[in-house]
């Protein structure tokens, strides 16, 4: 047997300790296993990962089971998250205590096709419910005695499960299941037949449940229809619409993605890929153009009716762009008659709010209501003058309710026929809260970090990587995950920039000669950092005289000669934990010293500028922090991200460098300047040829060139004259003495930039 010594690493075989197993099978496949899971886990994903194999060892269930686990848990993590581990163990669990234990190594089989088909943990804790109530109902029950026999047919159903989710949503494969239950329940062989898809009624009630289009089968089509005709990309998460009965969920978007539903059928001579787009096309729309209100002081018949006005200016605009858009709105919004609710005895509210929808996006609408009438003429006035805004429709709206308000509107009995607009989404993101109720799990509010979430933040973006052995990209190979930077105290850096107050005066001086000196005076402001003694004097002689003075007697100055915004990117690799050569300090904190002095210089200079860093633990896993935003100035916050810089892993800068472009290539400058801060060459655990990260790097700077964003590469690496030369050029400076980085840093910018 392999011992833990005997792994060349010693981490691998800490982790083969870790696992504490015997099994010559799973000894062969072990470093496989974990260079997958490596790639996709974080630490404690990890961890869990171990255990969790470990347990499975342990049920006395032979070396199959621990193996199917340790090779489909990695891509099932990848599919549906790593924190969807708890609910897969309390169902091997169940099954191990009862008389299904066989049929715990089927199940992790078939555990990694059914994940990437379903793509949310939340269907997933679907299927795995679905699979234990027909554990439950169909074990022991045999011939109506009570006895120890397995669910004859479980075996079956999870080898044909990715089959099964296939053809159908997880409300017909719930339905599917649910009739093999009642009927052959207390036949085992006709219970095989059945959920092995060998007997015709099997066959028969899987077509009847078949339906509609499936999300998973035209995600695709969809992403490239969002980012085709609506320069917009995001995460497409499903949702199913089988196990709410209550409420029927609707779609809608945060910041972990889209949400759809799983399946649509087709409707109104509308085929279910066009309602995914019309749903698409709706949330695009107010993405876009829809800013959030503040809702506490607005009845919930306003905020209706706000939703539905913004509803119709955003599609009003969606059809002004591509007008095809009108035939589909139309052909899926309800048509109310005008008189199909009966005033006396129901609300009707919804009913007249559906008309007026209706009214606004059909000229040939035929409704006589005169209120109704009177407010299409109005929208469309507001609409003609061109965008319009949120807060224009909402005055209307409010103008609407005043008008339309009745006392019947109260009544409990509402009516709902035919005034549910399925393809808008549930307006969430139109709306902030400043109090805290029962509103709190508001769009604009923080969401709770989840298990493992951490350290990924938002969901990836997928970048190419340039392989210069074949001179091709290979597509979406980097995954890049951004999220926040962690805080600090943000008194560190205060004390930081004391210890370099010496410096910092000489800067300053250098700071006033590089200022723009063509300032332009704004007037007529209510704030600004000068009296405007003409507009002063004519209010003062308007108070004197008795009519109403200008308040706006000051103002202010904006700089029009200097055009530059900066992206700081800062290595965060492990080896900046290293001893600077001829100083007690490591080189991350003579980084942290050096970049608190260039953003004081910066802010001094009012040039828009954002820091960031970066780390990566191979290309599934490349790390994005942002510690200062274009939008943010030098304050407390961004200090106390810069306090709590920490270093770790490796360098994958191509993938870095492309996604702070991402960012600055969308800046309004006339000069775009990138720094690069590193202590070493592009390199990664996965990149077993040197050069392919540095020439990867070299071609995401040409990149840069083709963005018109001027790449600056400053290296800490004593050696980096054999390498950094290949990637930028000419523009890199290679800082010998390290300790001098705090003086040298802003000086680099400044000589950039005068």
């Amino acid at each position: 047997m392999t011992t833990e010594t005997e792994y060349q690493h010693p981490l691998m075989a800490a982790y083969w300790k870790q696992l504490d197993t015997r099994f010559p099978q799973v000894e062969e496949v072990f470093e496989d296993c974990m260079a997958e899971a490596l790639a996709v886990l974080t630490r404690a994903g990890l961890d869990a990962y171990l255990e969790a194999a470990r347990v499975i060892g342990k049920l006395g269930r032979g070396v199959e089971p621990m193996l199917a686990f340790m090779e489909a848990w990695p891509s099932t993590a990848k599919a549906v998250g790593e924190s969807a581990l708890p609910a897969v163990m309390v169902l091997i669990q169940r099954m191990q205590k009862s008389p299904n234990g066989r049929a715990i190594a089927p199940f992790l089989q078939t555990l990694a096709p059914v994940a990437r088909r379903l793509k949310a943990q939340e269907l997933l804790q679907d299927y795995l419910d679905i699979t234990l109530n027909f554990m439950e109902r169909t074990t022991g029950s045999i011939h109506g005695h009570h006895t120890t026999f397995p669910s004859p047919g479980l075996p079956e159903f999870f080898a044909q499960a990715p089959n099964l989710l296939s053809q159908l949503t997880l409300a017909g494969l719930k339905n599917w299941v649910e009739y093999g239950i009642r009927n052959y329940r207390t036949h085992p062989e006709r219970q095989k037949d059945y959920f092995s898809l060998q007997s015709a009624d099997s066959r028969a009630v899987l077509q009847r449940e078949r339906h509609g289009t499936l999300l998973v089968d035209v995600e695709r089509k969809l992403d490239m229809y969002l980012r085709g005709l609506w320069r917009d990309s995001d995460h497409l998460v499903p949702y199913s619409t089988a196990f709410d009965e209550i409420r029927k969920p609707i779609p809608y978007y945060d910041k972990l993605g889209i949400r759809l539903p799983d399946v649509y059928d087709d409707a109104d001579n509308v085929s279910g890929l066009d309602r995914y787009r019309a749903v698409l096309a709706h949330i695009v729309g107010h993405r876009r153009w829809s800013e959030a209100q503040v809702a506490d002081n607005w009845s919930p018949f306003q905020r209706m009716a706000v939703e539905f006005f913004e509803d119709c200016r955003i599609e009003t605009l969606l059809i002004r762009e591509y007008p095809g858009l009108r035939k589909l709105f139309l052909a899926l919004h309800p048509e109310p008659l005008e008189t199909s609710c009966d005033p006396e005895t129901t609300s009707c509210l919804r009913h007249r709010m559906t008309m007026l929808s209706r009214a606004l996006l059909d000229p040939d609408h035929g409704y006589v209501d005169a209120d109704l009438n009177d407010f299409v003429a109005r929208f469309h006035a507001v609409m003609a003058q061109g965008t319009s805004s949120m807060q224009e429709i909402a005055s209307l709206a409010l103008s609407y309710v005043a008008r339309t308000r009745r006392q019947s509107d109260q009544f409990a009995r509402v009516h709902f026929d035919n005034t549910v607009v399925d393809y808008r989404d549930d307006n969430r993101q139109l709306w902030k809260f400043i109090e805290a109720g029962d509103e709190e799990d508001a769009f604009d509010e923080e969401r709770k970090i989840e298990p493992g979430e951490e350290i990924r933040g938002l969901p990836p973006r997928h970048y190419p990587e340039w392989d210069y052995s074949s001179q091709t990209y290979r597509p979406d190979w980097a995954s890049v995950y951004e999220a926040l930077h962690p805080s600090g105290n943000p008194a560190d850096i205060d004390r930081l920039l004391q210890k370099h107050s010496a410096l910092a005066k000489q800067l300053k001086k250098m700071l006033d000669l590089l200022k723009p000196q063509d300032k332009v005076r704004i007037r007529y402001q209510e704030e600004g950092s000068e009296l405007d003694l003409d507009v002063a004097i004519r209010s003062l002689i308007d108070f004197k005289g008795g009519a109403t003075p200008d308040p706006r007697i000051n103002m202010s100055h904006k700089t029009s000669g200097r055009d530059i915004t900066v992206m700081l990117l800062l290595d965060l690799s492990e080896s900046l934990n290293k001893k600077a050569a001829g100083s007690d300090q490591t080189i991350l904190e003579l980084s942290q010293e050096a970049v608190s002095l260039l953003a004081w210089a910066i802010e001094k200079l009012g040039d828009p500028f954002a820091i960031a860093g970066f780390h990566s633990n191979t290309r599934h896993d490349v790390r994005y922090l942002h510690i200062k935003g274009y939008g943010e100035h030098f304050n407390d916050d961004v200090k106390a991200r810069l306090a709590a810089m920490e270093a770790g892993y490796s360098t994958r800068m191509g993938a870095a460098m492309r996604h702070a472009a991402h960012y600055l290539a969308a800046r309004p400058a006339d000069k775009k300047l990138m720094l690069i801060l590193t202590d070493g060459r592009s390199s990664d655990v996965d990149a077993h040829d040197e050069r392919l990260l540095i020439e990867d790097a070299r071609q995401a700077v040409k990149e840069l060139d083709r963005q018109d964003i001027f790449p600056y590469c400053i290296s800490l690496d004593p050696k980096a004259d054999e390498y950094v030369g290949d990637i930028f050029g000419r523009q890199f400076t290679v800082i010998d003495h390290i300790e001098r980085l705090p003086e040298r840093l802003p000086q680099l910018f400044m000589a950039l930039t005068k």
